[in-house]
């Protein structure tokens, strides 16, 4: 446990933590809206904030964080109406991000693509106090949305017209989601970086979804297994001198692996077992087997 004397190791597990929690409680509502590779797209717009954070030589962080927004609302504005260019626009606005923060790097003072490194796959020694300051503050946001908004944010994520017609902001609720999304992806890309942290919003759901199909509890595991491999993966990284994105990632992809493994005998017994009560309940039913053929035929 000596890692934990060093001061940058504590920080790193901190802001691990805090993108352990964040990362899955809004990737659940992304899987539910089948936009998994959302938070891939907000990673390359969130680059050019990175650029214009070290051209104005202010906070990265909280540049990307404010671009980062921008162009999720400019996401769901395209979503809504794009039609059938939309995918084109979506394409445009990925790519320009990444260019541009590619341009605005190398015109800063000093700058160089050296410098995205750390922000692209993530660096533990080079997450400062005022990384952590805003990191803390941006996942309080996050938490305070995803936790208390979450029955809005499901139903919105569920069924938008259902919701619609029960009288919910649908078009506020998507941008939220939009704009929490994008929170996420700059509280996380200290971490494990913006081309890898789109991974950790959704796999980590994907792999709680093995277990258990209640929301509820898909929302504490995913959040469990989120924290668990983050933590895992930054004190891996500290003692054997990996990436810390590249670790993490691969970490949740083998939980996911192995939660799929231990989940398919018990998805068959439980299914077996279904099969046998709906078939017993049907055989004490009078008729109902009658009805069975008369329906099939």
């Amino acid at each position: 446990m000596e890692f934990l004397n060093y001061e940058f190791m504590q920080r790193a597990l901190l802001a691990a933590a805090l993108v352990g929690v964040t990362a899955p409680a809004v990737g659940i509502y992304l899987v539910q809206r089948r936009q998994a590779l959302m938070g891939d797209g907000i990673g390359h717009v969130a680059m050019t904030g990175v650029g214009l954070g070290f051209l104005l030589s202010t906070s990265p962080v909280w540049m990307a964080t404010a671009v980062a927004v921008v162009g999720a609302v400019a996401m769901e504005l395209i979503r809504w109406y794009g039609k059938t260019r939309g995918d084109i626009a979506l394409a445009m606005l990925f790519y320009g991000g990444m260019a541009g923060g590619v341009m605005l790097i190398n015109l800063a003072p000093g700058g160089s693509n050296a410098n995205l490194s750390s922000y692209l796959f993530g660096s533990l020694s080079t997450v400062s106090e005022e990384d952590v300051t805003a990191i803390c503050l941006l996942a309080a946001f996050v938490v305070l949305v995803t936790v208390g908004l979450r029955r809005q944010l499901f139903a919105v994520s569920q069924d938008e017209e259902f919701a619609r017609v029960t009288g919910l902001p649908v078009r506020a609720l998507n941008l939220l989601t939009a704009v929490t999304a994008a929170v996420t992806v700059t509280v996380a890309m200290r971490v494990v970086g913006l081309l890898l942290v789109s991974a950790l919003m959704v796999v980590p759901v994907a792999a709680a979804q093995q277990l258990t199909r209640s929301f509820a509890a898909t929302f504490a595991i995913a959040v469990a297994i989120g924290v668990s491999v983050t933590l895992g993966g930054t004190v891996t990284s500290y003692y054997q001198d990996v990436p810390p994105g590249a670790t993490i990632v691969l970490l949740t992809i083998g939980v996911f692996i192995v939660l799929t493994l231990l989940a398919t005998p018990l998805a068959r017994r439980r299914a077996r077992a279904s099969a046998a009560r709906e078939a017993a309940c049907t055989a004490d039913v009078p008729g109902a087997r009658g009805t069975s053929d008369e329906v099939t035929v």
